[in-house]
């Protein structure tokens, strides 16, 4: 059912990386929330580490919108998904506002997904090295797109109140208003290494004293009355929120077809309209500071697919979640952990008899890396016949991809988009297919499938496929129909 959804609503975006949206935005949804609103916190593009400086600031789920990974259709829908019930939603961009996508125009960018959900935006600007410059700057951003709406500006790494009163003439002359003066502290910085921010997993007590000195940072630099004001501007968005339990019924098409699930395609999608009832099969899936990269959605769908998601730590479990007939194992920074994932030796082993035994796993980047045989000379789960070590090369960028193999979550033959980003690289052996086949930007196969396990560098966002959640869910139910689980 199409609603209008009346949210106020405003796109937290820079003329550049590094100008300080995540500082801005975290700070905007803390201090919001401390007002006693119900903020709903939202990040363009596929970045997963700041979406959980967002949840943190507000206490509910960081959400993702990225319009290549997902299409831009899905951009509305899973929006007002996410901002149900909330009294003001907060979207940080990336990168520079017209970034996005290489070679394919405004796609993925901010100021689309701005388009996508008619909402005004507040430009972060980094203006530590210039003064009147900056109305000139500001004036491009502005005028490039004019469906694109610049409401406002907050001035950031100000370095006195000479250069405030500077950098304020200068947009007054250009007719912009400044929304909010932000001076450099850097108390408030969150600490950084090679793939971005660390997450927040893995520095929670001092997260948590960072996100609330961004707060007061942000409530004494910003003109929050005025800022509300801007984003109750936005038009209310008529769209049919995205829904899971919708999704998985609706879903169809090669991700489930084939003589392995044809069976249990009915019977899966008549189950995930009844959370709850017996005989869900049970999906662990890691978590912890080692595997920190997840989007809402997977659970959300795989839940809806008839499944009972739990949550185990790899660094501290010692064995798989009683019952356990699924798993899956996303991104996150397992070489930080190398030595305590190797050390908890009855986990790996765990894991390894479980895929041995033909349990369906799902592993993305650091999951495939906690498959391999070893990764920085310390064994793993030696599930894949592979060695894993940090490189000084960053692959990053979306991909298209094609399932080159039968899997546990899709067919040969089913196209997703994706994203890689990792600074490792692993030595592939034998005994596997491979799991994807890129076709953009560079032709080149990846990733590993043998029996239940579909292990690969690529992230994907299962929203835009929902149909790879139910695939899953039959798995798991199969695999728990055909044997007892491994414990």
């Amino acid at each position: 059912m199409v609603t209008s959804l009346p949210i106020p609503r405003l796109v937290i975006a820079a003329p550049s990386s590094g100008s300080g949206k995540t500082t801005v935005a975290t700070g905007l949804m803390a201090a919001f929330s401390q007002r006693g609103l119900a903020v709903s916190p939202h990040k363009a593009g596929p970045d997963y580490i700041d979406p959980g400086y967002h949840a943190l600031a507000t206490g509910r789920p960081g959400r993702n919108l990225d319009a290549f990974m997902c299409g831009p259709e899905l951009i509305a829908p899973l929006f007002a998904h996410g901002a149900a019930g909330c009294d003001l939603a907060l979207i940080e961009g990336v990168m520079g506002l017209y970034d996005g996508a290489a070679g394919r125009g405004e796609l993925a960018s901010t100021a689309q997904v701005a388009k996508l959900l008619r909402a005004p935006v507040v430009l972060v600007v980094d203006a530590s090295s210039q003064s009147r410059s900056v109305a000139a700057l500001v004036h491009g951003f502005a005028s490039f797109d004019p469906q694109v709406r610049l409401g406002g500006v907050i001035l950031n790494k100000v370095g006195s109140d000479r250069h405030e009163v500077m950098l304020r003439e200068a947009l007054e002359e250009a007719g912009m208003p400044v929304l909010g003066v932000l001076r450099r502290a850097p108390q408030v910085a969150a600490p950084s290494r090679h793939l971005g921010l660390v997450p927040v997993a893995e520095r929670r007590a001092d997260a948590v004293s960072s996100v609330g000195a961004l707060a007061d940072q942000v409530r004494a630099g910003c003109d929050l009355d005025a800022l509300m004001a801007l984003a109750r501007t936005a038009p209310p968005l008529d769209c049919e929120p995205w829904d899971a339990g919708a999704e998985v019924a609706s879903a169809s098409g090669p991700a489930v077809s084939g003589p392995a699930v044809d069976g249990a395609v009915a019977g899966d999608r008549a189950r995930s309209r009844g959370a709850g009832r017996p005989g869900r099969p049970l999906v662990a899936v890691a978590g912890g500071a080692a595997f920190t990269f997840s989007y809402a959605e997977h659970a959300e769908l795989l839940t809806a697919a008839g499944a009972e998601v739990v949550t185990f730590d790899p660094l501290r479990d010692e064995r798989l979640p009683d019952g356990t007939a699924g798993l899956v194992i996303g991104g996150g920074f397992p070489e930080v952990y190398a030595p305590e994932l190797s050390a908890n030796e009855p986990l790996r082993a765990a894991v390894a008899a479980f895929a041995a035994a033909g349990g369906p796993v799902a592993a993305e980047c650091a999951g495939l890396l906690y498959l391999a045989a070893s990764l920085d000379g310390k064994p793993m789960c030696g599930v894949l016949d592979a060695d894993a070590r940090m490189s000084e090369r960053l692959t990053l960028g979306y991909r298209e991809a094609v399932a080159v193999s039968d899997s546990s979550l899709a067919v040969a033959g089913t196209r997703l988009r994706g994203h890689e980003f990792h600074r490792t690289v692993i030595e592939p052996g034998a005994g596997a297919s491979p799991a994807w086949g890129f076709t953009h930007p560079e032709r080149r196969v990846e990733g590993f499938v043998r029996d239940g396990v579909h292990a690969s560098y690529l992230h994907t966002h299962w929203a835009a496929a929902p149909a790879v959640a139910l695939r899953f869910a039959g798995s798991a139910r199969r695999f728990a129909e055909a044997a007892a689980p491994v414990r």
